[in-house]
């Protein structure tokens, strides 16, 4: 059989529980499929739980650590910075992306950008902002909104919602032909049914969604019953002295929310997770009616999770779960001609792993330096060992997961955070700081400075154009 076809779905913030193959509060069918015809991975966690640094890590194999791109600060690869998709390009695929990368700052005009993307790896582009970003950023979506008079309404109700209760729950301004996450997969689905070149086709579809402000439009908006959401995960504190971390700080601000409030949060989370899930039918579709599913290997995963009111918090950056957490499904030709469904690993792997997989899939090799390993033998044996343990990165903090603990330093080299993640799944009692724990933290320490001098670089690996610290 000829090479595969590859097709790469992302997402942003969503949440490793927001799919019903992985949790029973929201309705996805399209992505229970990929899981039934492959594999998912249970305990993927992404290198950063912020948008930037954790797409920095996707497309070049590297950590913050090594990048120093530790937050949502501005940062610009070089053009000649080696990226999984240059090597999937160099394996004789034709390459494209519709949606969101967020690989350089986010100002001007995307349409200027086309060939910083090629650079990187990607032929064929249409690269659109985030749900903020929409509201300031030129796009060919936000250009054809503003051309049909429908960008200043959705600037109004941008500046209204994030200056008041930026939690609100309400519809989108646009209309559900408009919204940005069915822009994005009518695109790929309209690529895909016109594709005609010799080459096969690596195409990347990056939604921004289900990303805050909680907006999803109508009939998604009313489709899920809050009263039936799951109550979020309640945050029980420690009265035993502890170092200190960025979670703490994030705990000591913490919106005001109401029961209501949170509930009416998941439900329109809910449906925009279905909405994309929808969109992804109508992708699979294209590609069916193209003779090309059997021959097509899919990778679905998000950049970072959303506590949607775990903790009382929204938003991201923590190592809970609901933030570090995210989906990751693997479906290749030999998975779905396969005897076995709904196979699922539980090893840490880590999100950037996505990069090599997709370039073995390609018949490609990597030959720069970097540290994501190909989660493809997983595909046969779901037993063997991988990592041994995932980490990931925040504002100089790191967090280490294995199969029995989950523990976080914070920038002074505390441990600060400690979980028994067998016992303590849903992560009520922070076990750091007492006396019985001390030889389990610096266990967890030493493992984590292990892993840093294991994955340092010699000589400057990451090429930048902008960077600050």
């Amino acid at each position: 059989m000829s090479r595969p076809n590859i097709l790469l779905i992302l997402t942003d913030q969503q949440r490793w529980d927001a799919m019903s193959c992985s949790g029973d509060w929201v309705r996805t069918p399209h992505l229970d499929r990929i899981a039934a015809e492959g594999m998912r991975f249970a305990n993927c966690v992404t290198n950063s739980p912020v948008c930037i640094p954790a797409r920095l890590s996707l497309a070049t194999g590297l950590y913050p650590h090594n990048t120093g791109v530790w937050h949502n600060q501005p940062s610009q690869p070089s053009p000649e910075q080696p990226t999984w998709m240059q090597t999937v390009r160099a394996a004789g695929y034709r390459t494209s992306l519709f949606g969101k990368t967020h690989l350089h700052p986010h100002h001007g005009d995307l349409r200027q950008k086309e060939d910083l993307m090629r650079a990187y790896g990607l032929d064929d582009v249409d690269e659109i902002g985030g749900p903020r970003a929409s509201a300031r950023l030129l796009s060919h979506m936000t250009a054809s909104w503003r051309d049909r008079g429908k960008w200043e309404a959705y600037q109004r109700d941008f500046e209204e919602r994030f200056s008041n209760k930026p939690h609100v729950v309400r519809p989108s301004s646009l209309s559900l032909e408009d919204y940005a996450d069915v822009y994005v997969g009518q695109r790929a689905r309209e690529y895909l049914e016109s594709y005609d070149r010799a080459e096969p086709w690596c195409c990347w579809v990056s939604f921004g969604g289900p990303h805050e402000p909680w907006d999803a439009p109508e009939p998604y908006a009313s489709m899920y019953d809050p009263s039936t959401m799951p109550p979020p995960v309640a945050h029980s504190p420690q009265d035993h002295p502890r170092p200190q971390g960025e979670l703490d700080r994030l705990l000591a601000n913490r919106p005001d929310l109401t029961p209501d409030e949170v509930a009416a949060m998941r439900a329109n989370y809910a449906g925009n997770v279905s909405l994309i899930d929808d969109q992804i039918g109508q992708i699979l579709a294209a590609v069916e009616a193209r003779g090309e599913l059997g021959n097509t290997a899919i990778a679905f995963s998000s950049d970072h999770g959303e506590h949607n009111g775990d903790c009382g918090l929204i938003y991201k950056e923590t190592f809970l779960n609901g933030a570090v957490r995210v989906p990751l499904l693997l479906r290749t030709p030999a998975t779905a001609r396969g005897s076995q469904s709904d196979r699922i690993c539980s090893a840490p792997v880590e999100w950037f792993d996505i990069g090599p997989t997709l370039v073995e899939l390609a018949g490609g090799e990597i030959d720069y330096p970097q540290f994501a390993r190909s989660l493809t033998p997983l595909l046969e044996d779901p037993t063997r060992r991988h990592r041994g343990e995932a980490i990931s990165e925040l504002k100089g903090e790191i967090m280490l997961l294995d199969e029995r603990w989950k523990g976080a330093l914070n920038a002074e080299g505390q441990v600060y955070m400690l979980f028994d993640v067998q016992s303590d799944p849903e992560e009520s009692t922070n076990l750091a700081g007492l006396p019985e724990m001390r030889a389990t933290e610096e266990k967890l320490r030493l493992r984590i400075l292990e892993r840093l001098v294991q994955s340092q670089l010699r000589g400057s690996a990451y090429r930048f154009d902008l960077h600050q610290s």
